[in-house]
């Protein structure tokens, strides 16, 4: 989703896990919680995500592999599940493109198959409602 905002804003929105990420959370996230850190790199969190009326408790590791463009959030309870936060710069700085992806471990099979299919549909709704968010959040900062 394209927003009109400095990279910068949209960026600090995002690895702030104190003041900027939690106000971006669509409704399905709860309980979130910093363990360690706070902002980008080492941030240690605790969040709850209720989907389908079953909530699941996560405990995540951030990284930034790119920071300022780049944060990786790498879940290590239950999963290994990876979510990806991309803010492309454009328009000389005065906006972004910005992408939120996942990856999810899946079982193989017919099982697998029908739970990829279910929690990409889940997750493309969520990562849209969060990138509203984030576009409201980014604005209010002009």
């Amino acid at each position: 989703m394209r927003i009109d905002a400095p990279p910068q804003r949209i960026y600090s929105l995002i690895s702030n896990y104190h003041t900027g990420h939690p106000t971006i959370l669509p409704k399905q996230f709860s309980n979130m919680r910093v363990e360690e850190g706070g902002v980008g790199a080492g941030t240690k969190i605790r969040f709850d995500v209720t989907v389908l009326g079953q909530t699941k408790h996560f405990l995540a590791v951030v990284s930034e592999p790119e920071p300022g463009r780049v944060l990786v959030e790498r879940n290590v309870e239950p999963d290994d599940s990876v979510t990806t936060f991309t803010v492309s710069p454009e328009d000389g700085g005065r906006a972004a493109t910005v992408t939120i992806q996942t990856a999810v471990p899946g079982r193989p099979g017919v099982v697998g198959k029908i739970e990829r299919f279910i929690t990409e549909r889940v997750m493309r709704s969520m990562y849209a409602d969060e990138l509203r968010l984030l576009q409201l959040r980014a604005a209010e900062g002009r």
